[in-house]
C-alpha cells in the first residue's frame, strides 16, 4: 500500500511527520481491525532513532496492542481518528523520536517480554484538515509518546503510541 507521508522540519528545526492522507476515516467509531492489519506490514522491520541511533523493531505484538490498548480503547472522536491515522508513519515517527526516557518495568505481566524495562520518546506528526469543499487548507499538529519494551534479548520493540496532543497552536497552511 502506497503511502503519502514525509519529514518536515518547522521554524524551530523540530521534525514533524506530514501524513497527507486520511485513510482510516470514520463518523462514529474507527474500525480498528482494519487499523491492525494496516500495521502488520511492519512486522519484522527495524528503524534507527536519528537522535539516539536506538534499533527499534517492530514485534508481532505491535498490532495487536497498538489497536486494543486501554488507551486505544479509551479513545473516542478526534484522538481515535488521530491515533488510527498515525499508524501510516510509524517508520517516521520512530526514525523523528526524541526525548529518551527509561522506566522500569512495574507489572508482572511484562517480566518475559520487558524484562529490561521499557523507554518512552516523543514524536509528532500532522493530519490534514478539509474545508468545505473537500480540500486541504491546513494541518493539524499532534505530539505522541511512543512506547518502547525492551526484551530480555537486548532488543528495544515498539509497543505503542500513547498520549495524543493536538498542539493547539499548529495549523500549518497548505
Amino acid at each position: 500500500m502506497k503511502r503519502k507521508v514525509n519529514v518536515i522540519a518547522d521554524l524551530d528545526g523540530n521534525k514533524i511527520v506530514f501524513i497527507h492522507d486520511v485513510q482510516f476515516k470514520g463518523k462514529r467509531s474507527i474500525e480498528w481491525k482494519e487499523v491492525e492489519l494496516y500495521l502488520k506490514q511492519f512486522i519484522g522491520e527495524s528503524y534507527v532513532i536519528e537522535n539516539t541511533n536506538d534499533m527499534i523493531y517492530i514485534g508481532t505484538d505491535f498490532p495487536d496492542e497498538y489497536a486494543h490498548s486501554e488507551y486505544t480503547t479509551s479513545l473516542k472522536g478526534a484522538n481515535a481518528k488521530s491515533k488510527a491515522n498515525a499508524a501510516q508513519g510509524i517508520p517516521e515517527l520512530i526514525e523523528i523520536a526524541v526525548g529518551k526516557e527509561h522506566k522500569k518495568n512495574s507489572k508482572y505481566k511484562h517480566n518475559k517480554d520487558a524484562k529490561l524495562g521499557w523507554y518512552r520518546y516523543g514524536s509528532r506528526f500532522a493530519l490534514p484538515v478539509c474545508g468545505s469543499n473537500g480540500e486541504v487548507v491546513g494541518y493539524n499538529v499532534f505530539h505522541v509518546i511512543m512506547v518502547v519494551r525492551h526484551d530480555k534479548d537486548g532488543k528495544m520493540y515498539l509497543y505503542d503510541i500513547v498520549n495524543i496532543k493536538k498542539e493547539t497552536s499548529n495549523l500549518f497552511q497548505s
